[in-house]
């Protein structure tokens, strides 16, 4: 009798501890879905081609904005604007940035070290670079993530022409880093010089994606398996007579991408992530301005891209200086995009101390060949 007495007890502790475990592994599950509920479980996202897909949840883990530039006078005055501006949403509701980081590949310090948070880096080898500046930036990066100490999760990939026009969240997921598509990068379309780089054994061509490097959200433990092949492969391209024809100044961006399916990497495609005046009409609820393309328009507010309007904005008139303060505002019947632009300048330039000649005098300028950076 004691012995049954006793097993019943057994039995009866064994029930309750394994009750006991049951409902703490069912409290622990249920508090995992409340907290991923939170940050948004599965979500939808529209896709390139338009379609609502569902992606795991963004991490809501901070990121590192990076961008890399080196000491020339068009380089700096686009770095002050856009630091101003990530400066003035970093902290805005719905933002997941973290600290900033202008990755400078000329070798030496400038005069915006003490403005922005800057870590140098040396630049390709003399000659290495054949005249296709943006292949340090793949280098940059290298040295950079090996070197720096830094903090957060997840990076930023950006670029001096980046205005950050709304709050940007995180838009990786846990599994896929965050790219924007562009129109001009096509892989299918360019198969025959994507296979040298890309060999059939890899896989088909629509695993590269149509994005550049940037603007890209990635954890920081893929673009350190990412960057070096990026390294490479951008040399391979530029070295290589063919591809260095055909993909001019977009090879680097076609390293990236094809660095990335080389890791097995896919990014999810936000066409909300970027804009491009004079392209893009409305600003809504898109993240950040690129203002690469020349805005033109006569004064009806007519566009005349391809000539020189009677009003127009490019960026490419300040290569040895930085534009004025206040510059004028389009006229009346142009798109919302342009207009925003020109108000974000004159913000930033109003308020950025010595605007008037501290790029003037700084820096080595050496000017830009406006043929092979022409959207650059």
């Amino acid at each position: 009798m004691v012995v049954r007495k006793n097993i019943g007890h057994a039995k009866s502790l064994i029930i309750l501890i394994m009750m006991l475990g049951f409902s703490i592994a069912t409290y622990n599950l249920l508090s995992m879905i409340i907290v991923n509920n939170k940050n948004g479980g599965l979500v939808a996202v529209e896709s390139f081609d338009g379609r609502k897909v569902m992606e795991s949840a963004k991490s809501n883990s901070k990121y590192h904005v990076a961008l890399t530039s080196n000491d020339d006078v068009y380089s700096q005055w686009q770095c002050r604007i856009m630091y101003y501006w990530y400066k003035k949403v970093k902290d805005m509701p719905g933002s997941d940035m973290g600290k900033f980081t202008r990755i400078l590949h000329s070798g030496n310090a400038d005069q915006l070290m003490n403005e922005i948070p800057t870590f140098v880096v040396d630049p390709l080898p003399d000659g290495m670079d054949r005249g296709y500046v943006v292949l340090n930036r793949p280098w940059a990066f290298v040295q950079w993530l090996e070197k720096a100490d830094i903090e957060e999760e997840y990076i930023m990939m950006a670029e001096p022409d980046h205005l950050f026009v709304n709050p940007l969240p995180n838009l990786a997921s846990r599994t896929q880093p965050a790219g924007f598509p562009f129109f001009y990068i096509e892989p299918a379309e360019n198969e025959k010089i994507i296979r040298k780089f890309y060999p059939k054994e890899n896989g088909p061509v629509t695993d590269i994606d149509p994005i550049g490097n940037s603007p890209v959200i990635i954890q920081k433990s893929l673009m350190e398996e990412i960057a070096p092949t990026w390294v490479n492969i951008s040399l391979r391209m530029k070295y290589d007579k063919e591809t260095d024809k055909a993909f001019g100044w977009v090879q680097e961006m076609y390293a990236y991408a094809v660095a990335s399916a080389l890791h097995g990497v896919k990014h999810i495609l936000r066409k909300d992530f970027m804009l491009q005046p004079p392209w893009d009409k409305h600003v809504k609820k898109k993240f950040i301005i690129h203002y690469t393309y020349a805005c033109d328009y006569n004064l009806k507010g007519e566009s005349t891209f391809g000539k020189f309007g009677e009003w127009r904005f490019d960026k490419r008139f300040y290569l040895l200086a930085p534009p004025p303060k206040n510059l004028s505002l389009p006229p009346p019947g142009v798109p919302e995009t342009v207009v925003r632009l020109v108000k974000m300048v004159n913000e930033a330039t109003a308020n950025l101390p010595e605007w008037d000649h501290l790029n003037r005098s700084g820096g080595h300028s050496k000017g830009y060949n406006t043929t092979n950076h022409m959207l650059k």
